[in-house]
């Protein structure tokens, strides 16, 4: 697929993977926002566009062969790499980001008590709307996508959707609290990790939601 500025970003991940290294380098949101045009996402960040379209050309041509394109797999086998990948990894690491977050709070809590207590609120927040999530999805909507009933799974998807949106919230929310995830000079190597373990949540979410939001909803809504 050319890459255009019109073309929206989330088609740019479905079909250009590599692409998303750039996207998270630039905090692009290509999940939630992917309906949006390259240019107009740019432009909403006041970044140059073309600068941007260059650094995916770049990415794209360096290393063409080393990501899955899950736009072109069977539908049951991204189900089970989503599953695998991302949920099963999500039921270890949400436990264990609350554990440090407690801990933090607990310890270094009055360095910083108003914005390290609002995020705990939102973190706790987002694991339980995840794992609500989560089971919803594998209990309901991905057997109705593997049985081939995914073009009857309109209200289902838009419950997810909606949910996925929720979450980009948190994510946002989280990020702004923590300086975009920049430790202070006096943070103890439990409070690094924790930093450094929430901005890796959102990297690996925004690639979650992508695969669900603009490639396999889509497809499965189409039959």
């Amino acid at each position: 697929m050319a890459i255009t500025l019109e073309t929206p970003v989330g088609d740019i991940a479905s079909h250009h993977p590599l692409a998303t290294r750039v996207f998270a380098r630039h905090q692009i949101d290509f999940c939630c926002g992917g309906g949006k045009t390259l240019s107009d996402v740019c432009q909403a960040k006041g970044i140059d566009a073309a600068t941007i379209l260059s650094e995916i050309e770049q990415e794209v041509v360096s290393d063409p062969d080393t990501a899955a394109h899950w736009d072109a797999a069977p539908l049951d086998a991204l189900i089970d790499h989503i599953i695998a990948t991302y949920h099963r990894s999500l039921d270890e690491e949400l436990p264990r980001l609350e554990a440090m977050l407690r801990k933090v709070n607990t310890v270094h809590g009055e360095k910083d008590p108003e914005r390290l207590a609002e995020l705990l609120d939102v973190f706790l927040g987002l694991r339980a709307e995840l794992t609500e999530h989560m089971m919803k999805e594998e209990q309901i909507l991905f057997p109705m996508i593997q049985a081939g009933q995914g073009s009857f799974a309109t209200g289902p998807v838009s419950v997810m959707e909606h949910e996925h949106e929720s979450a980009g919230n948190a994510l946002r929310q989280m990020r702004s609290l923590t300086d975009d995830y920049t430790p202070r000079s006096d943070a103890c190597n439990t409070w690094r990790a924790l930093w450094a373990g929430l901005e890796q949540l959102e990297v690996d979410l925004h690639q979650h939601i992508h695969l669900e939001n603009n490639i396999l909803f889509p497809r499965a809504l189409a039959g």
